[in-house]
C-alpha cells in the first residue's frame, strides 16, 4: 500500500471515529534512547561498510496530539517535533549524526483494563535537518518517510504517560561528502528508537 492509499484509509477510519466520538487535545514531550542503520564509504564508485550499524544516543521530542475516543477504541494523532542523535566511527574517531524531524503518528489504540491501553500506527516522517559532524551535506533519498511506532500508555485524569517503539519503514539513505572528493559517506537515516512519553490533556474523552 503506497502513502496515498494509506493516508485515505486513514482519513476515512478517523471520519467514522469524529461522528461518534469524543474529542479532545493535550500537549506532550518525550526522551528516548535512538540508533540508525549502516554507514558505508564509498571510493571511486567502490562500496565497503566501514560501520555495520551506529552507536545509540538520546532523542527528545515536543509536540500536541488530538485524541478521539469510541468506546474502549481511540485514534490519537499527533504533531511532533523530534531531534535524535547517534553516533558512528568515522576517520579513527566518534562524530555524531543528528537529525531533526516532523513526525505525525496516527495512533489507534485501545484501553486493556483501568488505565491500560496498547496503541499501534503508523508515523509520517518530514526529514528538517541532517549532520554528521565533520562532513558536508549532499541530498537525502525521501525527505518524507513512513515508521511505525507501537507501545502501551497510562492515563490518570488528564496526565499520562507511555512507552512506544519507533522503527522506520521506508529505505531512506543520506549521501555526505568528505573533503577529499573521492570519497562519499552514505549512511541509512531509518530511525529505531525506544521513547518515553508525558502527556497533559486539555479537554475530551477520558
Amino acid at each position: 500500500m503506497n502513502i496515498r492509499n494509506l493516508t485515505l484509509t486513514i482519513a476515512l477510519i478517523s471520519i467514522g471515529f469524529l461522528a461518534n466520538a469524543q474529542s479532545g487535545f493535550g500537549i506532550k514531550a518525550g526522551i528516548g534512547y535512538n540508533t540508525n542503520g549502516e554507514l558505508k564509504e564509498f571510493f571511486n564508485e567502490t562500496g565497503t561498510i566501514i560501520d555495520e550499524k551506529g552507536k545509540g544516543k538520546s532523542s527528545y521530542n515536543v509536540g500536541v496530539f488530538g485524541k478521539f475516543t469510541l468506546g474502549p477504541v481511540y485514534v490519537r494523532p499527533e504533531l511532533v517535533y523530534t531531534k535524535t542523535t547517534s553516533e558512528y566511527m568515522l576517520n579513527s574517531q566518534y562524530v555524531d549524526y543528528k537529525v531533526a524531524k516532523l513526525d505525525m503518528p496516527v495512533l489507534i489504540g485501545v484501553k486493556v483494563i483501568g488505565p491500560l491501553s496498547l496503541f499501534a500506527g503508523p508515523s509520517f516522517q518530514y526529514y528538517l535537518e541532517n549532520d554528521l559532524e565533520g562532513l558536508e551535506y549532499e541530498s537525502i533519498k525521501n525527505e518524507f518517510s513512513v515508521g511505525v511506532n507501537l507501545g502501551a500508555s497510562l492515563e490518570f485524569g488528564k496526565f499520562g504517560i507511555d512507552v512506544r517503539y519507533e522503527r522506520g519503514l521506508s529505505q531512506n539513505e543520506v549521501d555526505f561528502l568528505d573533503v577529499d572528493p573521492d570519497y562519499m559517506y552514505r549512511l541509512d537515516s531509518r530511525p529505531e528508537q525506544i521513547i518515553f512519553n508525558l502527556s497533559y490533556r486539555f479537554s475530551g474523552g477520558e
